[in-house]
């Protein structure tokens, strides 16, 4: 049953955070727990739950805020790097088509 108007839906949107905010969480997070609140508390007060804090941990650990910028930006660059060998590779296999004859 989906909810009508004005009623609240129990499944919340999901935030995209950028990887500063995630740091910024992170670092407010290890103080709190520094200072003896519970994990619980803590995740609660920063809207996200255990997996994602323990996932942003892994990925986001020691990284400071301009790192983490340049991180995603070396991301992208890769995927279009990645992006543009796979349509070489493609051409080459239809060049080597041709040149076989097989068109």
């Amino acid at each position: 049953m989906s909810p009508g108007k004005g009623e609240e839906s129990l499944v919340k949107k999901r935030k995209h955070h950028s990887s500063e905010q995630i740091i910024a969480k992170l670092r407010d997070a290890e103080a709190s727990l520094g200072r003896g609140e519970s994990l619980a508390a803590v995740l609660q007060r920063l809207e996200v739950s255990e997996n994602t804090y323990y996932r942003w941990r892994r990925m986001y650990a020691g990284v400071k805020a301009p790192d983490a910028k340049r991180l995603r930006e070396l991301e992208k660059e890769n995927a279009r790097l990645k992006k543009i060998v796979a349509d070489q590779v493609l051409d080459i296999a239809m060049l080597k088509e041709v040149t076989r004859g097989n068109f």
